[in-house]
């Protein structure tokens, strides 16, 4: 089968379900996998284990056998409680040392220090040199499901990784938890780093994390990561805001604090034609959104793009535009992490279906490239 390209305007129609490459790049992602309307999905070659360290993960589990070294990780709050024990002789060790070195007279005396660090979207090369410097540094990484195992490559092998993520109906800890630990650790005098998915307080409840340490006497650092609207919508050529397209760029959660089926209640002032909507976590709440935009006032035709695993290998698209969107993430197949991007300049893409191009038109073109 062949993907034809279709250079008019800089919009290509991918009529296969291989790989798409783009022949603008010297160095192809081989892992741009697309899915348009009336196109079946593109899954992820299988053999290709999941950049992210979900409870599953055999990287992450190797790396934390200093928890439990004969005990098998479960989804359950068990882990917890097994955990502590180890935790606290950790934590003991870091007491000791810190007093051997202020018997010393050397910086000992001091506490520790904390450092949230924001790690990209998921391409570990996305990375900032700061954020690079202060995994290396680290005592303790205490680190997000959405933190790459490359990343977590970068940790000294004598430093301890403790993972505090949460995904849909498991939390490994709770915010009160994570406070604590933080807290605990660098007031042991450890070099702590809290390593969060995209940017620390761009949906990440850094400012929490920062807000709670602080009052408590701690020195907290932020280094910032690229966040995951800046970096998926460069992967893909989406300028999030364009002269002439959009002149501002919104971005959203899809989680409603209260448990509301409508993300923050926003879909009344959001439906701006001439802005860029950007939303984070919004899976289970895109039907709700998608339908109240258009009932205030966006036009069905929107262009919209979902981004499953963004900057990754496992990397998956769907466009489509809005009155359609719904049914062809719902037909995709689309798991979290999924990054949602509606708004014109989507159209601006280079991986963005001529719309215009009618199936029969298509099929011509595509007869011609055969």
């Amino acid at each position: 089968m062949k993907t034809l390209v279709n250079h008019h305007h800089h919009y290509h129609h991918h009529l296969s379900r291989t790989h798409f490459y783009s022949p603008n790049l010297s160095n192809p992602p081989p892992h741009l996998h697309l899915h348009f309307n009336n196109i079946r999905p593109t899954h992820p070659p299988l053999c290709l284990p999941s950049p992210f360290t979900e409870m599953h993960s055999p990287e992450r589990l190797q790396r934390e056998s200093w928890l439990l070294p004969t005990t098998t990780h479960s989804s359950s709050s068990n882990d917890i409680a097994l955990q502590l024990p180890e935790l606290k002789r950790l934590l003991q060790v870091l007491k000791e040392r810190r007093g051997r070195d202020s018997e010393g007279g050397s910086f000992g005396n001091r506490l520790g220090r904390v450092s949230l660090v924001g790690t990209g979207p998921g391409d570990p090369e996305l990375l900032t040199v700061k954020a690079i410097r202060a995994v290396e540094a680290a005592d303790l990484v205490l680190y997000d499901r959405l933190v790459s195992n490359e990343v977590l490559g970068l940790v000294r092998a004598d430093a301890r990784l403790l993972y505090v993520g949460k995904t849909a109906g498991y939390h490994s800890r709770t915010q009160e938890e994570i406070h604590e630990l933080l807290l605990s650790f660098a007031e042991a005098g450890a070099n702590v780093v809290r390593l969060k998915g995209g940017d620390p307080l761009v949906f990440g409840r850094g400012g929490e994390e920062m807000d709670f340490l602080q009052q408590q006497g701690i020195q907290v650092k932020i280094i910032p990561g690229i966040t995951s609207a800046s970096g998926i919508a460069a992967e893909l050529g989406i300028p999030l805001t364009h002269r002439g397209v959009a002149n501002s760029v919104r971005f959203l959660t899809g989680h409603s604090r209260n448990g509301g089926t409508d993300p923050l209640h926003v879909a009344e002032n959001a439906a701006d034609p001439d802005s860029t909507l950007v939303i984070y976590m919004g899976l289970a709440t895109l039907p709700s959104l998608t339908a109240k935009l258009m009932l205030h006032g966006l036009p069905p035709d929107t262009p919209a793009a979902a981004v499953e695993r963004g900057t990754t290998a496992q990397q998956r698209i769907v466009f489509a535009e809005l009155d359609s969107f719904v049914d062809e993430v719902r037909l995709a197949e689309l798991v979290s992490p999924t990054l949602i991007i509606i708004g014109k300049v989507v159209a601006l893409s280079p991986y963005w279906p001529h719309m215009s191009i009618d199936d029969s038109h298509a099929r011509k073109m595509e007869k011609a490239c055969l």
